[in-house]
C-alpha cells in the first residue's frame, strides 16, 4: 500500500484552483493523509477574533495542494474517495458577516437595511461523544447537534489556465458546501490539466443544507483520501457517489440553474447507464430522486441531484472505482 502523508505550514496552502504549481506527485492507487485547515485558516480561534480583523481577504478558504496525479490527462476523471476525515482540534467557529449570507443584502442584491453584525461562535468539537456543542451569543440556550465532519471545497486546476478562487464552485468542483461530501464518500472530478492538481479544504464539523448563514461550523481536518484515475472518460461537473446513491452537482446563478444543471446531469447520465430513452430517464429520475441544497451564499450555488442505485440495478460506474477504493480504504484502516 503506498501512502503519502502532507502537513502543509500555513505557506504552503493555496487560495486559488489553477496557477499553482504542484505541492507534490502521486500514482493512481495512493492513500494520502493530508491536514486542512479551516477556512479561516485557524486564525478565528475565540469570540473576539472577528475575521475582518484577523483574516485577510482574498486569503480565506485554503486548500491544502494541489497534488499532481501521474498520468491524469485532459478527458481523464479523478475519483478521489474520502476514507477519513477528523477534526484535528476540540473546537471549532461559525460566524455571520456584514454582505455575506443567504439572509442579507448583497453588493448585488443592493438593500437600505443595515448589514448584518459579525457575530461569531464558538463550537465545542467532542469526538468521543460525537457531538458538536451549539452555545447561543445572546442567551444561555445550548444545545448538543451531531457531528458530522465534510468538506466544503474539492476540485481540480480549471482548464484553458485558468485559475478560480476557491470560494468559487464551478465545473472543476471548488467550495461547493455540499453536506454529501463526508467519509465514504468518492467524488469523480473530470481532469481540464496534465496532472488534474486537485487539492482539498474547508473542513465542515457539520453543516444544514444551504450553509444559509455563509458558514458552518468550520474545522480543522486531518484528512484521508485514495486516489484512482480512470482513463478516457470525462466528468462534465463533479459527481457522487455512496454505498448507495449516485449523485450530480451543479453550482451557477441563479439558484435555478443549479438545479437545472444538476437535474441534466443526472438523467443523462441514468440514460447512459441503464440504455433508457431520455424522458423515460427523465421520468426515474423526477419519481425517485432527491434534491440536497449544497451552498446558497457563495459566488455561485451549488445544487446536489441524488438517486438510488437500487433504481438503476445497481450499476457499476466509473469502472467499478468506487468499491475498490472503499476497499482500499478500509484496509488502510484496518492496518493504521
Amino acid at each position: 500500500m503506498n501512502v503519502v502523508s502532507y502537513q502543509p505550514t500555513p505557506a504552503e496552502l493555496s487560495y486559488t484552483f489553477g496557477g499553482r504549481p504542484a505541492v507534490g506527485r502521486v500514482q493512481p492507487g495512493t492513500i494520502i493523509e493530508m491536514s486542512t485547515e479551516d477556512c479561516f485558516g485557524g486564525r478565528v480561534r475565540s469570540v473576539e477574533d472577528l475575521p475582518s480583523r484577523v483574516c485577510e481577504f482574498p486569503y480565506l478558504n485554503p486548500v491544502t495542494g494541489p497534488f499532481h496525479v501521474e498520468g491524469a490527462e485532459p478527458g481523464d476523471t479523478l475519483a478521489l474517495h474520502f476514507v477519513a476525515i477528523e477534526p484535528a482540534r476540540d473546537w471549532a467557529v461559525s460566524t455571520t458577516f456584514p454582505h455575506f449570507g443567504a439572509l442579507t443584502g448583497t453588493h448585488t442584491t443592493a438593500m437600505l437595511q443595515p448589514p448584518l453584525d459579525e457575530v461569531v461562535w464558538l463550537y465545542d468539537v467532542d469526538v468521543d461523544k460525537g457531538v458538536v456543542r451549539y452555545h447561543a451569543r445572546r442567551s444561555d440556550f445550548t444545545v448538543e447537534l451531531p457531528l458530522d465532519p465534510m468538506h466544503g471545497t474539492v476540485g481540480v486546476a480549471p482548464g484553458a489556465s485558468e485559475a478560480r478562487m476557491t470560494i468559487t464552485p464551478d465545473a472543476h468542483g471548488g467550495n461547493m458546501d455540499t453536506p454529501e461530501l463526508r467519509a465514504g464518500v468518492t467524488v469523480y472530478l473530470g481532469v481540464n490539466v496534465e496532472g488534474g492538481l486537485f487539492a482539498i479544504g474547508d473542513g465542515h464539523a457539520r453543516q444544514g443544507h444551504g450553509e444559509v448563514c455563509g458558514t458552518a461550523v468550520e474545522a480543522a481536518m486531518n484528512t484521508v483520501v485514495a486516489v484512482e484515475l480512470i482513463k478516457g472518460v470525462s466528468t462534465p461537473w463533479p459527481r457522487l457517489e455512496d454505498d448507495g446513491h449516485l449523485m450530480s452537482t451543479g453550482s451557477a446563478r441563479p439558484l435555478e440553474d443549479a438545479y437545472r444543471i444538476s437535474q441534466h446531469d443526472l438523467v443523462t447520465w441514468t440514460s447512459e447507464l441503464t440504455g433508457l430513452d431520455t424522458l423515460d430517464a427523465y421520468q426515474l429520475v423526477s419519481q425517485a430522486g432527491q434534491a440536497p441544497v449544497g451552498n446558497v451564499c457563495d459566488t455561485n450555488y451549488t445544487m446536489v441531484a441524488k438517486l438510488p442505485k437500487d433504481c438503476l440495478g445497481g450499476p457499476a460506474v466509473y469502472e467499478s472505482a468506487h468499491s475498490r477504493l472503499r476497499e482500499l480504504g478500509r484496509r488502510y484502516l484496518s492496518e493504521r
